[in-house]
Parts: C-alpha cells; sequence; structure tokens
C-alpha cells in the first residue's frame, strides 16, 4: 500500500545492498534479504538465520531491514537493476504494482511445492496477478471486534454475537444513555469492503483485460447500507477515518461498547487507560449465518523473488523456508500473527485477540490487483462515498458516481 514515485534515485546506492554473483568466503552462497522494520522481532530472525545455518551450511544469509518510508522507490529501483537482493518483503497489496515492471519471478510453478492449496485465500489473491503467482503469503493480521466486557455485562449481555443481524440486535441494547454501542466512525473502509464481500460484492472488477468500478451492484449498495446501519449505533464522525481522532483514545474513555481493530489495538486502548487492564474481549466480525465469520480485509506481507537476483534457486529456497510450517509456527506464536496457512490457524487459540483473528482470516479478502489500485486509495474514492450515504446521500446513486470515478481512475492510470 506504499507507492512508487521515481525509478532511479537510489540506483546507485544499490549496490552495496545486493548479492554477488561469485560464492562467499568458503563456497557459500550470499543471499540478501530484505526484511521490513518492525515486522518481525530479532528473536525470529536470529532463530531463523541459525536454524538456516546449521541446515544449510553452504548458504550465508545477509538479513537487512529496510524502513517502510520510501521502500516503494527502493524496490522498483531494485527490480529494474541488475544487481538486486534476492528475497523480498513487500505489503500483500504492493505486489501487483512490483509485478506490473517486470521484475519479480513468477513462482506459479512453484505453488503446489509451498503448499498453496492451504494459504489464505486474502494473502494467495493479492500475489496472483492473471492467474500466475508472484507473491509468496508470508504472514497476515485482519480486524476483529473489540468489545468492554464492563458494558456488556451492564447491558445484560452474556455472549458476543455469531450473526449480523445479532450484532445489531446487541449493539442497539449497548447504545443506551451515555454508552456508545459502537465506535465506527464514517470513513472506515476495510470494514466497509468485508461488508461488500460478504453480500457477493466487490469494489472494483477485471471485465476483459479492464478493470471497473463496481461499488454501484445491489450487492455492493446492500453492504453500504449494513454499514450504515452499524454506524448509526454510536456517535462515530461521519467525515473521518479511525485515526481522525485516534479510535484507540475514543474507546479508552470507558463509554464505548465496541470497536473493530486489529488485536493490537487493545494494546493501545489499555496504555491510554490502564483501567481497562483485563476488561477487554475479541470476537471475530459477524458474518450473515452462524458458524461464518464475516469477510475482512487481509492485510500482511508477501515474498518475491527479483529477476535480478542472481542466486534464483538458492533465493526460493529461503523463501520455503520462511513460509513453511516450522517458522510459521514460531513467527505466529511470538508475533501474534495469523499464519499463512489455514491449517495452522490453531497455533493462536490461547490468546482470545488472536484468536478472533484467526477465525476471521479464514475469510479474509484482498483490494483488486490492478497496479492501478493505489491511485483509488489516494484519491479518497471510496471514502467520499461513504461520507455522502452516511449524510444523506442515496446510496445507489452515490454508488453509482463511486464507481464511475473508479473506473476512470483504474483507465487512466493503467
Amino acid at each position: 500500500m506504499r507507492h512508487v514515485t521515481a525509478l532511479l534515485a537510489l540506483a546507485a546506492t544499490l549496490a552495496a545492498c545486493s548479492s554477488p554473483a561469485e560464492p562467499g568466503d568458503g563456497g557459500t552462497t550470499r543471499l540478501t534479504v530484505w526484511v521490513m522494520r518492525d515486522s518481525l522481532s530479532d528473536g525470529v530472525l536470529d532463530r531463523f538465520e541459525a536454524g538456516y545455518r546449521r541446515t544449510r551450511p553452504d548458504v550465508d544469509l545477509d538479513i537487512q531491514i529496510q524502513e517502510w518510508d520510501g521502500i516503494g522507490q527502493k524496490v522498483t529501483s531494485a527490480l529494474a537493476s541488475n544487481d538486486a537482493p534476492d528475497v523480498i518483503e513487500v505489503g500483500n497489496t504492493q505486489v501487483a504494482e512490483y509485478a506490473a515492471s517486470g521484475g519479480v519471478r513468477d513462482l506459479t510453478d512453484k505453488v503446489a511445492d509451498l503448499g498453496g492449496a492451504d494459504w489464505l485465500p486474502g494473502l494467495a489473491e493479492p500475489g496472483r496477478i492473471e492467474g500466475r503467482q508472484y507473491g509468496v503469503p508470508w504472514y497476515a493480521a485482519n480486524r476483529v471486534v473489540i468489545y468492554n466486557k464492563d458494558l456488556f455485562a451492564k447491558a445484560g449481555i452474556k455472549a458476543p454475537p455469531v450473526t449480523r443481524d445479532e450484532w445489531l440486535t446487541i449493539t442497539a441494547k449497548l447504545d443506551k444513555g451515555d454508552d456508545q454501542g459502537i465506535y465506527l466512525p464514517g470513513q472506515n473502509w476495510y470494514t466497509l469492503a468485508g461488508f461488500i464481500w460478504d453480500e457477493g460484492g466487490e469494489l472494483a472488477v477485471n471485465q476483459g483485460g479492464s478493470w471497473k468500478g463496481a461499488l454501484d451492484t445491489p450487492q455492493a449498495v446492500a453492504g453500504m447500507e449494513f454499514y450504515r446501519e452499524l454506524q448509526a449505533l454510536g456517535e462515530g464522525p461521519k467525515d473521518s477515518d479511525e485515526a481522525k481522532p485516534p479510535q484507540a483514545g475514543v474507546f479508552a474513555k470507558g463509554d464505548v461498547a465496541q470497536l473493530i481493530s486489529t488485536p493490537g489495538g487493545a494494546v493501545a486502548i489499555e496504555k491510554a487507560n490502564p483501567e481497562l487492564a483485563g476488561k477487554l474481549g475479541f470476537f471475530p466480525i459477524p458474518g450473515k449465518t452462524a458458524g461464518k465469520p464475516g469477510a475482512v480485509f487481509t492485510g500482511g506481507s508477501d515474498l518475491i523473488i527479483p529477476e535480478a537476483s542472481r542466486n534464483q534457486e538458492a533465493a526460493y529456497e529461503v523463501v520455503k523456508a520462511l513460509t513453511g510450517e516450522t517458522f510459521q509456527n514460531d513467527m505466529a506464536k511470538e508475533m501474534s500473527y495469523v499464519p499463512n496457512r489455514v491449517s495452522l490457524a490453531g497455533v493462536l487459540d490461547g490468546n482470545e485477540g488472536t484468536a478472533a483473528m484467526a477465525k476471521g482470516a479464514a475469510g479474509g479478502h484482498a483490494t483488486p490487483n490492478s497496479p492501478a489500485w493505489a491511485a483509488v486509495e489516494a484519491k479518497n474514492v471510496i471514502k467520499e462515498y461513504m461520507t455522502a450515504v452516511l449524510t444523506g446521500g442515496e446510496a445507489a446513486a452515490e454508488a453509482a458516481k463511486a464507481a464511475q470515478s473508479i473506473t476512470g481512475i483504474l483507465a487512466a492510470e493503467s
């Protein structure tokens, strides 16, 4: 979700970061791996590096930490060079943009070997461009509902909802007096996307090779109508997102019953109000029917191998290890991330927040994997559409305008 503006500014500096053509000292192959700042703890990386060294003494891993600020330009420069790192962590929604450059290795023939049938759909989809797999799912995170247990008890609610209808009923009971049933800002479009997907709609669709906005379908409009109904059961602003004001600070005041956030949002809430420690609960965003949580946007990271890597097969073996069961279990336990495989979700069962996140991840989706989707986000088309509806606009009419705008942006930026 970070975007590219230039290709050449960092070309002169990449040589120091890239992998050599010849083996390193002692006949070892030196591989350079770029990992983003704060993605993983030092402990997780150190254990992986030590374990890999034991099993592959012929490989010398050089794991380099990269900053998110400016990474789009740096990765694009690397992909366009003749001297690139061997493995790169990228945001899952960045894969289409990078693959469009032609500098990312096509790993379609490796999907079965990597356990692709078990990958989380929301992570696998953005790495797959026109039927070809360029990004390998690494880890995921998605939104859940954080709730105030004291306010639930005060309202006589003994268990979290498991369907949308129950959610509305319970939230209405919680929205009494000075208490808000839910704090849901009017421009939380990732949450809206989940409601749209639940209805069978999409944000945009690829028709005959051309991307078109799809917010005007009956299914997508139904998702917006549900958002409007839920948002009305609180006092969230209709013209801003979850960062304005920071929603954790709003919840920390103690009069909000529910909040939609990643589980990590609880840390910020408790920091702002330590009295809420131990009083926060978590449940997956409810779906339309019991037994199936609602659809969610899956954020996270993929791994790519540049075509310019001089050690393609050795790089692939590192990707295979980083996305394999042993590393995934270790990473999930320490980092509270959702593993890349559906079958590994149980590793998070010991923590209420991450367990709720893992249940929701099974219904994960990604944003449209058009290389031009970043421009839609940058121009706030969906946010403006939501505000228009929430402030009295007719949903179908406003959706038609937004869909037309998205179609124009995707065509112009492609």
